[in-house]
């Protein structure tokens, strides 16, 4: 049978449609499969170092931070509050006024005082004119040895009045001073504890001033790590109010004897840059005494990735990502860190956050801060299309 004109018109467009699919296929496709990924783009944010610390395990110390300089000034005489010229947080220079106490009674003893002196004075020399006389008179034999002796003893009982009156006198003077309360020293008034028309007695607590430039942590440690500490020895720490910020410090003096009670012994440990510091005493403090014996290193949690029981972190080698297996060790639930038994050395690069979408093996490339990895791939596809 011989074939229809139309049937072979199909015939031969079929064939040259698959010829054209068998050497071109689909361009778009070809094309896409020809481009390379792009590479993962990272900023310093993105990345992590892995550290070393003495601090896991090692003993930890409580407390709060206080200024080594620090006075309670307290009435030394009974008076009535007339002025308190600095509050609660005000600096003083050495010598300002802080608070003032009536002085009216303490200046009328004054008084009396200076009245006394000025008779026992006026006694003395009295006397001293009167024994004058009687030497002479003895030496003429007109009076006897007696009447002398009698007028010397009238002269030194009269001195040693004068002497008492003085000292009165100073006294009082001293008691005057007493009613103006005034800084030890440059500092911060702290804790007033009085106001004006207060009726204050010898002894009372009025306020406290303090040396903000010398703060330091002083806290408490268990007995049974004693053996760990020395003196000179690193500490880290955080104080309260101050979020995740570290504070280094070295260890400063340790208390020769334990709290009966507690079993533990003060320790203080200075700032290493007391500019720092906080200005605010009483603030609650706790870290640790890096022992060098103690030393290992240590990753941020955040980093670790686990799988069962298998712990890997993603490590930036070169130009690309590696998927690193570790060997966790302890773990500093404090700091938020663990310790890495093997797998990484000190100083490898590892991804800060890494993600479940991650590819062993994969480009990275390294951008300029402030562009995080999620933002830069993003840029990077947009711009291969």
């Amino acid at each position: 049978m011989r074939a229809t004109p139309l049937l072979t018109t199909l015939s031969l467009a079929l064939v040259l449609t698959l010829a054209a699919c068998s050497k071109g296929g689909k361009p778009d496709d070809a094309k896409a499969a020809a481009k390379p990924a792009a590479p993962l783009l990272l900023a310093p944010e993105d990345l992590r170092q892995v550290g070393q610390s003495g601090l896991i395990g090692a003993p930890v110390i409580t407390g709060a931070i206080q200024p080594a300089r620090r006075a309670d000034l307290r009435a030394e005489v009974a008076a009535v509050v007339l002025q308190v010229a600095k509050d609660n947080g005000e600096r003083v220079r050495a010598g300002d006024l802080i608070i003032r106490l009536d002085p009216t009674a303490i200046r009328d003893s004054l008084t009396s005082a200076e009245e006394a002196v000025r008779a026992a004075q006026q006694s003395f020399e009295q006397t001293e004119r009167v024994l004058a006389r009687q030497r002479t008179l003895n030496q003429q034999g007109m009076i006897s040895m007696q009447g002398l002796e009698d007028a010397e003893v009238r002269r030194n009982a009269a001195q040693s009045e004068l002497a008492a009156a003085k000292a009165r006198a100073v006294t009082a003077r001293q008691q005057v001073t007493r009613t103006e309360v005034r800084a030890p020293f440059d500092g911060v008034v702290s804790e007033r504890k009085i106001s004006v028309g207060d009726t204050v007695q010898i002894g009372r607590e009025l306020v406290k001033v303090i040396d903000p430039g010398s703060m330091r942590f002083e806290g408490q440690i268990s007995a049974d790590r004693l053996g760990e500490l020395k003196v000179g020895q690193p500490v880290a720490f955080r104080i309260n109010g101050f979020g995740d910020v570290e504070f280094r410090g070295k260890l400063a003096r340790i208390d020769a004897s334990a709290n009966a009670t507690t079993r533990q012994v003060e320790v203080i440990a200075e700032f290493d840059d007391r500019a720092k510091a906080p200005q605010v005493a009483g603030l609650y403090a706790e870290g640790r005494v890096e022992s060098a014996e103690r030393r290992a290193l240590v990753l941020a949690e955040g980093s670790v990735q686990r799988q069962g029981d298998a712990a890997f972190v993603w490590k930036v080698a070169g130009n690309q990502l590696k998927k690193v297996s570790v060997t966790l060790g302890d773990r500093d639930d404090r700091r938020g860190e663990v310790v890495i038994a093997s797998g990484l050395a000190l100083g490898d690069v590892v991804l800060r956050s890494p993600t479940s979408s991650l590819v062993d093996g994969a480009a990275v490339q390294r951008v300029a801060a402030g562009a995080g990895a999620a933002s830069a791939v993003a840029a990077a596809a947009a711009a291969s299309k």
